[in-house]
Order: C-alpha cells, then sequence, then structure tokens
C-alpha cells in the first residue's frame, strides 16, 4: 500500500466529501479492508471481520483506523459515494498508462492500440431488482477500452446488463491516429464515421450482411491465408449516408480455427497482414476479463446496491492496476497471479515485498568490531 498515492486519494475522498461526519472508519479504511477482502477473496463481510479481527493489532500500522465489523462495512458500502475509487482508479490507471508507455507490443506500431470489449457479470434479480438484463435475469455489464500495450483498462463503464455495446461509443473520446479493435456488436457506421472524422483507425469484424459495392482489388497473397483486400464503398440506404467514405474490406481465412473472417478498416496504409493480426492482439482483452473474474472478487458482492456493487468492482480494478504498478516498478518477471496468489498469503508478514516477489535475500551477517569496549577480557 505503499504505493499508493495518498495524495490523490485524498483529493478523491474531499471531492465527494466521503469522509464528512465520519469520525471512526474513513474511507481509506473501507479502501483497505476491501482491497484485503480482493486480494484474499473474502467470501462475506463476516469473513472480512472474522479475518481482519485476527490480526487486530497490526491494523493501525497498516493504517486502518475504526474497528472493522459487518455493520461498518455495509454501512460504507451503502453510503461512500463510489465515484470515489472510480476517480481513485483513473488515477492510478493514468500511472501504469505512463510506467507501461514502453512496453513491447506484438506488432511494431508506434500508434497506440485499444481493445474494446464488454462483459456480463451475472446477478439474481431478485436480490438486485435493479440490474434489468432479461425477463428473469439479472446483470451488470463492464465495457471496457484496454490499452493493448501493457494491458492496462484506460476506460470502464458499468451499466446494467441490458444496455447495448455500441452506445459505449458515444462516451468515448478518440485518440488521433490510434487504432481502436472491436468486435461485429460495435458496428454502427454513423458511430464510426463520427470516429473516422477524428483522425482515428478502426478495426472491426464485419456482418454477413453487409451491401457494399467493390471499387478496386489489391493484391493478396493466398498464402499467408487472405482472400481478398478491396477497396469499397457502403450500398445501402442507411450505411450509405450514416457513412459515406470508403472502406476496406479484408477477408482471412483462419486455418487454425477453421473459419473465414471479414474485416472492415479506414486505414489504407498498413498491410492486410498486419490488419488481421492486430485484430488477433484483441484476445487480450477477453483474457483481461477472465483474469479478473477469476482471481478477484467480482462475480459475488458484499451488498445489493448499485452503490455497493459499484465500489467493490471499482476497488477490484484498484487492485489489478496497483499489482500492476508494483510490477513494473520493481521490474519483476513473475506474472500479475502469481503476485496476487503470494500476496494472498503474506499480507501481514513483516519481509520487504521484493524479498518477498524475488530470490534476493539479505544479508544479515554482523562485524566483529564494536564501537563498545569489552567490560571483561578472558
Amino acid at each position: 500500500m505503499e504505493y499508493l498515492p495518498m495524495h490523490e486519494f485524498r483529493q478523491c475522498v474531499n471531492r465527494y466529501k466521503g469522509d464528512r461526519y465520519i469520525k471512526s472508519f474513513s474511507c481509506y479504511s473501507q479502501f483497505l479492508a476491501l482491497a484485503f477482502a480482493q486480494i484474499t477473496f473474502r467470501e462475506s463481510l463476516r469473513d472480512i471481520e472474522t479475518c481482519l479481527g485476527t490480526f487486530e493489532k497490526k491494523l493501525y500500522h497498516c493504517g486502518m483506523r475504526g474497528k472493522v465489523s459487518r455493520n461498518n462495512l455495509a454501512h460504507a458500502n451503502e453510503t461512500r459515494n463510489w465515484h470515489i475509487y472510480e476517480d481513485f482508479a483513473h488515477v492510478l490507471i493514468n500511472t501504469a498508462r505512463e510506467l507501461y508507455r514502453h512496453e513491447p507490443f506484438a506488432l511494431e506500431l508506434e500508434e497506440t492500440i485499444y481493445a474494446l470489449d464488454a462483459t456480463i457479470i451475472d446477478l439474481c434479480l431478485a436480490l438486485f431488482p435493479w440490474a434489468t438484463f432479461r425477463r428473469k435475469k439479472g446483470a451488470v455489464k463492464l465495457h471496457t477500452l484496454m490499452d493493448l500495450r501493457g494491458n492496462i483498462p484506460t476506460f470502464i463503464q458499468i451499466t446494467q446488463g441490458n444496455t447495448h455495446e455500441v452506445n459505449i461509443l458515444d462516451d468515448l473520446v478518440f485518440e488521433a491516429g490510434s487504432f481502436y479493435i472491436m468486435d461485429r456488436a460495435y458496428i454502427d457506421f454513423k458511430r464510426l464515421y463520427h470516429l473516422n472524422q477524428q483522425h482515428a483507425f478502426f478495426v472491426i469484424r464485419a456482418k454477413s450482411n453487409l451491401q457494399f459495392q467493390r471499387i478496386y482489388s489489391h493484391p493478396a497473397d493466398k498464402s499467408t491465408g487472405l482472400r481478398c483486400d478491396q477497396t469499397i464503398i457502403l450500398t445501402g440506404i442507411k450505411q450509405s449516408k450514416d457513412y459515406p467514405d470508403k472502406l476496406r474490406r479484408i477477408k482471412y481465412y483462419d486455418s487454425e480455427h477453421q473459419i473465414l473472417l471479414t474485416f472492415l478498416t479506414n486505414n489504407f496504409i498498413l498491410s492486410a497482414l498486419t490488419v488481421t493480426q492486430l485484430y488477433k492482439c484483441r484476445w487480450q482483452i477477453e483474457l483481461f476479463f477472465k483474469w479478473i473474474k477469476q482471481h478477484l472478487r467480482i462475480k459475488a458482492f458484499y451488498g445489493t446496491s448499485v452503490n455497493a456493487v459499484k465500489t467493490q468492482i471499482w476497488i477490484a480494478i484498484c487492485v489489478y492496476v496497483l499489482i500492476a504498478i508494483v510490477k513494473k516498478r520493481l521490474r519483476l518477471t513473475i506474472s500479475l497471479y502469481t503476485i496476487l496468489q503470494i500476496l494472498s498469503v503474506t499480507l501481514f508478514e513483516k519481509i520487504p515485498i521484493y524479498q518477498l516477489l524475488t530470490d534476493f535475500e539479505v544479508n544479515t551477517t554482523y562485524s566483529n568490531h564494536r564501537n563498545q569496549l569489552s567490560l571483561f577480557n578472558f
């Protein structure tokens, strides 16, 4: 927790008056308790209270003030504004992006590559009636824009499960010259044309019912899996109005999975094979969703209100990004999963974290020379 920027955390708390009228259990204590729950995978508020109660004498030195009880945690999750932890997560994200800015990428491209996708977190509709998704099923949807250079999420939005993915394009600020890799769920040519006008590039899978007219065919090396590289215009009545400019259509046969893929992009400079490899890198965001669902506590919740659910998810994201920051600053080669597993069983050990996560050993040899004179000579 020494890697947390405490000045920025206090600014986030003061921005939403999180500690106003609070005498004992502060927002920072709440953050520490829920971060402990994420790292050690606690199952309930009773579980958190019992485990932290075991280390009661050490909690003060960890920065936790006030008694950790189910009542305090439940009240904090219900009343403390979840935007505090959202803002703090973005502070950590900006720090992590700066650290991973020069991280090597699978393709030799200088531009920033983003992957956009969403994942569903299932909820019980009887306990979470606000999380509308299906008629008899509740869920929230985690929309994520990830910087593939370091796999750091840069934009996260939590919505009800019935919110369509394409609506998130309205909330994004596109960076000129950057690439945005998306699946078919984000096909909306009006929104894609807005992205094109911001001088950003997109790579997206095309639907089978696309209406278009071929203008020019570029040569394609079919031995690499490419089937065609075309310049097209859309001919559908609505599509042609929404996207009046030219597009590039690339077909690629994936021999490993035996599937024919069709991509659309507004970039005419990169080679067709590089465009297909860019889309393949989109799989990193799927691995991110799988990682946080398996190793963090975001599938079962400690509260049923909107505020409690979003607070827990944002603190989980803070923990993920904080581990990535520690890994980079300590120049560790082990995976985030390994770091999380080691921390889960050594949180209250008085061992330097670098020594804990590496094979580094501290020499404790003492010299025979003493400043204090010996009283007795034998």
